[in-house]
């Protein structure tokens, strides 16, 4: 069936809302559990009624709209969150190192989408999900200029042979994620004998999240950024420009330029310093546009004299039932490092401690840094299994006797094991105990990354003069 104009198709997708795939499907191969990727078909032949294809152009040709259905959870604390990134078009690298953005496989087949959010539920079968809203998504002027940058950092590694160093991470709405049956699925590239693993286009779960969070939940999220600026600078360099004013300056001299508190052992002081710093004073973090959008998350590193950080850098608590089961791809620390950019707000010592107990901090600067592709799929992969053996097979638990107390100790991987990571307690005490999968108790671990790479990280940054 032809649809003449956006208006007769919206008008049409808006009467699945409520419907379930069960309602909708009248081919009956939503009965099929199984089958990977059936819903979208069932909403083109069933719904729409027209026959899916392959083709580079979008499905609805005569407009220039692409159909996408892609689900929406509900997370612990009641929000809604998109699932899982919205998959477009396979990149063919061959073809499109020769192309332009607005010639591009990308913007050709994408330019806008007609998107059906439905509702993902565990525990229930696929024809009792429901169509949750229909919306047509046409880029916002700020948002493509990003996306524009994101297409040419990934055509640009394309053209010179390093397709296999891609990494979602690299960019910030638009990425290039691994798409196939197994992670061994290559293909040729132009300017290389090496194979790269075939990627496609496809919207990064945060952006995709923050639409559910605009559109469904109605939010109101605040940019820093205009897009005049984006036109001329990178979201990095709208970031540096902001924190540039500061750099240097003692945190109470910051704090007083800014009109904040300075409190750096505050739990809330750093999303108050940084946005203040954005000159979006009293917004939280997540509440930012761009690092929404982007999985743009904080760290602080507060630096010693020597250009080492004070302290080992925590991330998430370590469930070690979950990561004696998952499997490399989809575990937590995979796709955490894969999907995220990491903002270091940097702070150091002129003195060391024993000199002075109340020294300053200074502001340093920042650090947008995402973990390269070679450092995941080397190190990091490496201690995943390292660490998932010793789950598996037995970790030792020995209790050591120190002074008044005894002090169980063990044998999973210390600071500087592998000069990336480690895991060590991170609880109120030693009694803040979680479960191992055979049922013995040990203090809660938390997965951290070695003060001395951050320290490195941080040194390169800096020493190339790029902020």
């Amino acid at each position: 069936m032809i649809y003449n104009s956006r208006v007769e198709l919206m008008h049409k997708a808006s009467q699945a809302d409520g419907l379930t795939f069960g309602e909708i499907d009248k081919s009956g191969r939503i009965s099929n559990e199984r089958s990977k990727g059936q819903l979208g078909q069932i909403v083109e032949e069933s719904f729409f009624e027209y026959k899916v294809n392959s083709t580079s152009e979008a499905d609805f040709a005569n407009l220039g709209i692409e159909l996408k259905v892609t689900p929406v959870k509900t997370n612990k604390n009641g929000t809604l969150s998109a699932k899982e990134r919205l998959v477009l078009n396979i990149i063919n690298y061959m073809e499109e190192a020769n192309k332009t953005f607005e010639d591009s496989s990308f913007w050709k087949k994408n330019k806008e989408l007609l998107i059906m959010f439905y509702e993902w539920l565990p525990q229930v079968k696929r024809s009792d999900y429901r169509i949750i809203k229909s919306y047509l998504h046409e880029y916002a002027t700020e948002d493509l200029e990003i996306i524009k940058h994101d297409w040419e950092l990934i055509n640009e590694k394309i053209r010179e042979g390093l397709a296999h160093e891609l990494s979602e991470a690299d960019t910030n709405y638009l990425a290039a994620s691994t798409k196939g049956a197994t992670s061994n699925s290559l293909r040729i590239q132009p300017n290389s004998p090496v194979q790269a693993m075939q990627r496609a286009y496809s919207l990064k779960q945060s952006y995709m999240t923050t639409l559910i969070r605009k559109i469904i939940s109605k939010e109101d999220l605040t940019p820093i950024a205009t897009s005049d600026d984006l036109r001329n600078m990178s979201l990095l360099d709208i970031l540096n420009k902001k924190f540039e004013p500061f750099k240097g300056k003692s945190l109470d001299e910051v704090s007083e330029l800014v009109g904040i508190k300075p409190n750096s052992n505050s739990k809330n002081f750093l999303q108050m310093f940084v946005s203040s710093l954005l000159g979006i004073r009293g917004t939280k973090l997540d509440n930012i546009d761009e690092f929404a959008k982007a999985n743009i998350q904080l760290k602080t590193v507060r630096l010693e004299p020597n250009g080492i950080p004070k302290e080992n850098m925590s991330f998430k608590n370590v469930d070690f039932r979950e990561w004696a089961n998952d499997e490399w791809e989809n575990s937590w620390l995979n796709e955490y490092f894969l999907e995220t950019k990491l903002l270091f707000v940097v702070f150091e010592y002129k003195e060391n401690e024993k000199e002075n107990e109340l020294r300053e901090l200074y502001f340093k600067g920042i650090k947008l840094w995402n973990m390269p592709l070679s450092e995941i799929e080397g190190r990091l992969k490496v201690f995943f299994h390292d660490v998932q053996n010793l789950i598996n097979y037995g970790i030792e638990l020995t209790p050591t006797q120190q002074k008044t107390r005894t002090v169980v100790k063990n044998n999973l991987p210390k600071a500087k094991s592998n000069h990336l990571c480690h895991i060590r307690p991170k609880g109120r005490d030693g009694s803040d105990k979680v479960p191992l999968p055979d049922g013995r108790m040990i203090a809660k671990q938390c997965f951290w990354i070695d003060r001395e790479y951050i320290g490195e990280l941080i040194s390169e940054e800096f020493d190339d003069g790029m902020n």
